[in-house]
């Protein structure tokens, strides 16, 4: 089985490094990946793997983003000239982990009828800044159960799909789904983990939304930010990042009330896995880290009992989370149809009575 990931990123050199060697060491045979314009450093990352024969960067410098066009680029070439079996389609800030052996001995399990196997989040919060890298400051994550959890909420609980290779597929936004294969999608099975980074610091979070806001500006896709995203949006628009930074980060006695409450969990995993990743050589070593080969292969132990029967739990709440995300979607496609048929009727009224005046 050959493995492939593709990546489109923008500005992430803080955790580009670290995100790009824990796939190489977990199962992925090889990255395509995708920069827009970065300029602090994420460009240079990129070409060290690519050096090193792991890589295949495409660089894109115009003022858009469409990034459901490129990642479909990435995947159709990951079919077709690089001989994948198995194609994720990630985010820099993503983490896949798989809950036993690593990456490919998960998918090698799912049954040849299947197209594709769903993930969902694990959403990690901010921590105080003590200059450390993210991956050691950030060891505290939601649980499904906690308020910004929520479909509308800070850390949306979401799904996305890794899928076997198909040179007619097409990644739908935000890589959550795919279309264009004829194999259906694993269901109530969810074998990886992935593990999310998306706020490390208030000015890379600040640039992320910023830059986002510039790609999207006058297009389509402007209108559609809602939620967590139209916040930062907002916030960056109106100077007030900090604040809304600060309003998030997760101190002490709050993760400890957290805790006992059951919303919040340690979760050390990816911290204990870089770890072992971190090259002490850095002349040997591609963005500091320690390629395959250098060391055996990261291995991932297969839970316990008792944290399976608790995983198993948290899968039946992101269930019922996506039960309430259809309700309202169909509940805001009902307000839209409802206020059409408003609109169409009084555009029909005052067309007869322009009509009987005439008369």
């Amino acid at each position: 089985m050959k493995l492939v990931m593709t990546i489109a990123a923008r500005d992430e050199a803080d955790i580009i490094g670290a995100q790009l060697a824990f796939h190489l060491n977990a199962g992925v045979d090889f990255v395509i990946a995708t920069d827009h314009r970065s300029t602090d450093g994420t460009t240079e990352i990129f070409r060290e793997f690519e050096r090193a024969g792991y890589l295949e960067l495409i660089e894109e410098s115009g003022a858009d983003y469409p990034q459901s066009e490129w990642v479909t680029r990435m995947a159709r070439l990951a079919a077709t000239h690089h001989g994948a079996d198995w194609v994720i389609n990630s985010d820099a800030d993503e983490f896949w982990f798989p809950r036993a052996g690593n990456l490919k001995d998960v998918l090698a399990l799912v049954p040849p009828r299947y197209g594709s196997v769903e993930t969902f989040f694990r959403h990690f919060v901010i921590r105080p800044d003590d200059e450390n890298l993210f991956f050691e400051r950030m060891t505290v994550r939601l649980t499904p159960s906690h308020p910004l959890t929520d479909p509308d909420a800070e850390y949306p609980t979401a799904t996305k799909v890794i899928h076997r290779a198909d040179p007619g597929i097409t990644v739908g936004s935000g890589n959550h789904a795919v279309a264009g294969s004829a194999l259906a999608t694993l269901r109530g099975w969810y074998p990886i983990e992935l593990l999310h980074f998306p706020i490390r610091s208030g000015e890379q979070v600040e640039r992320k939304f910023v830059n986002a806001k510039k790609a999207t500006a006058g297009t389509a896709r402007d209108a559609k930010f809602r939620g967590s995203s139209h916040r930062w949006h907002a916030a960056a628009q109106s100077g007030s990042v900090g604040e809304l930074y600060r309003s998030l980060v997760v101190g002490d006695e709050e993760f400890e009330r957290g805790t006992r409450e059951g919303v919040l969990v340690e979760d050390v995993r990816l911290r204990d896995a870089l770890r072992l990743l971190s090259a002490a050589d850095y002349e040997r070593a591609t963005a500091g880290y320690v390629l395959p080969g250098d060391q055996p292969p990261l291995e991932f132990r297969r839970p316990g009992l008792v944290e399976e029967l608790e995983y198993a739990a948290e899968a039946a709440l992101l269930d019922g989370a996506d039960i309430v995300r259809l309700q309202r979607r169909v509940a805001r496609l009902e307000a839209r149809l409802n206020a059409n048929e408003r609109s169409l009727g009084g555009v029909l009224r005052a067309a007869t009575r322009r009509a009987l005046r005439r008369l």
